[in-house]
């Protein structure tokens, strides 16, 4: 973070370690007045809300976490001055230590590895075990290096998007274990679906290739982990796409280290308590000095839905307390009653594996819009209540509708726990399309949000 603030010089405007609180509409002044967590307050003319989706980090609820007497932090505040090392290991401090590592999920396959090179014992504490594909990472051919031409990482960047949008491509230029299965990913991820045939047919044949997924899947690990038990239990028993996929090429070989200890609490349904000296499953007792909750964030709620951002618009209304009548955005970006504020997140607009591409782009659709209105002289940029009722409409015809799967799928993030609601909140056709459906807008309906225009630019 230092490197790239000195770098882009954002020292000068950016304000670190900083939250934003409050933010409300000066109609009067057509601008927005920001209260901050360290008593400051200013103004904006435009507001960008880009808290994230996964910034909020969760900690599970096992009784008794609070009266354990080691070193415990979540992977996301890692405990440098405890472990040593930095992020490509070297965790020398845990030479003499017990380390309990709750969660294997995605976070967790990254983070067994590290821990298990370095500390006396590990333990691996497991509720569901995680798909682990071929990572395949390797040094970069410094001749393939040398032969890329300008523009060469958005030409990459666009072509997984198309193949993980379903969309045709003439070459796969990525070829990693996400390209490989795309054709799964329909379930979760937004994009193209070929609705010509039968559609049980169809599903049939998702079937039927999740299966053969799985089971090599399975056959990876069994030829990896040399106990037969450790191994079955690392086995993973659900439907691809009912988890995050993982990929590793040395998170199921720790497994095979003496010091490495897997720990499933199936049968327990999760860690049955925390104590003093360490972690309880079932009637067994796990002593450790130091516990790693690799256990994720939680998902898809930023300041704007947590209400910990505060947002009062035109007229002071709420912007959380009009949620309580249903999600109205404008391609996800902003809603009426709070002009100029825009947001960056998962709802009413195209989702797809590589997030950060998704948020270049609405940033960039943002950053668009804005150029537009100040180039035109608006006051404010706004959609009308109208247009946001349509898009929801949009939305929640477009979205594909994954409901009965995902109760079919074991608990975790993408099913609420075990609790999945009927949620149609991403455009179906898939981040490819919406892109294209942006890019359209702009060129001829941009306008319609462009407030308080000049005489001469009314239409």
């Amino acid at each position: 973070m230092v490197a790239l603030a000195e770098r882009f010089d954002l020292y000068r405007d950016a304000a670190f370690h900083t939250s934003a609180t409050e933010l409300r509409w000066d109609e009067d002044g057509a601008r927005w007045h920001v209260g901050t967590d360290r008593d400051d307050a200013f103004t904006a003319t435009y507001v960008v809300v880009s808290s994230g989706s996964l910034s909020l980090a969760k900690l599970p609820g096992i009784e008794g976490i609070e009266g354990f007497r080691g070193r415990a932090f979540h992977t996301s505040r890692w405990d440098y001055g405890y472990t040593g090392g930095d992020a490509s290991g070297g965790l020398v401090g845990l030479a003499d230590k017990r380390v309990a590592v709750v969660g294997t999920g995605a976070t967790g396959i990254q983070v067994v590895p590290m821990v298990a090179e370095h500390a006396a014992r590990t333990y691996v504490f497991q509720r569901t075990p995680a798909t682990v594909d071929v990572r395949d990472n390797r040094p970069t051919d410094p001749e393939w290096a040398a032969s890329l031409t300008p523009g060469w990482q958005k030409r990459r960047m666009d072509n997984f998007l198309a193949i993980m949008a379903g969309e045709p491509v003439a070459e796969d230029v990525v070829q990693d274990s996400w390209t490989a299965n795309a054709g799964l990913q329909r379930k979760m991820i937004t994009g193209r679906i070929d609705r010509s045939g039968d559609p049980a047919e169809r599903e049939l044949a998702e079937e039927i290739l999740d299966l053969a997924t799985m089971n090599r899947l399975r056959d990876r690990v069994a030829a990896t982990v040399r106990d037969q038990e450790t191994a079955e239990a690392l086995k993973p028993f659900y439907r691809y796409q009912c988890k995050r996929p993982g990929f590793s090429d040395d998170y199921l070989e720790a497994f095979n280290r003496p010091s490495v200890t897997l720990v499933d609490t199936a049968d327990t349904h999760g860690i049955t308590r925390m104590i003093e000296t360490g972690i309880v499953v079932g009637d067994r007792e796990y002593e450790v000095d130091c516990v790693i909750f690799a256990t994720g964030f939680e998902t898809g709620i930023s300041g704007l839905l947590s209400g910990s951002l505060m947002v009062h618009g035109r007229g002071g209304t709420s912007y959380f307390e009009s949620l309580m009548s249903g999600f109205r955005t404008l391609h996800g970006f902003y809603s009426h009653g709070f002009p100029n504020l825009f947001q960056l997140s998962l709802f009413q607009n195209a989702n797809s594996v590589n997030y950060s591409h998704i948020l270049s782009e609405q940033a960039r659709h943002i950053g668009l819009v804005v150029a537009a209105a100040r180039s035109r002289g608006a006051a404010y940029v706004e959609p009308s209540r109208e247009a946001t009722e349509a898009w929801a409409r949009v939305v929640e015809e477009s979205a594909n509708d994954n409901l009965d799967f995902l109760r079919t799928c074991t608990p975790g993030y993408y099913n609420s726990e075990g609790q999945p609601a009927e949620m149609k909140i991403s455009y179906g056709p898939g981040p490819v399309a919406f892109h294209r459906l942006l890019e359209e807008w702009r060129r001829t309906s941009i306008d319609e949000v462009l407030v308080d225009l000049p005489p001469r630019r009314m239409r």
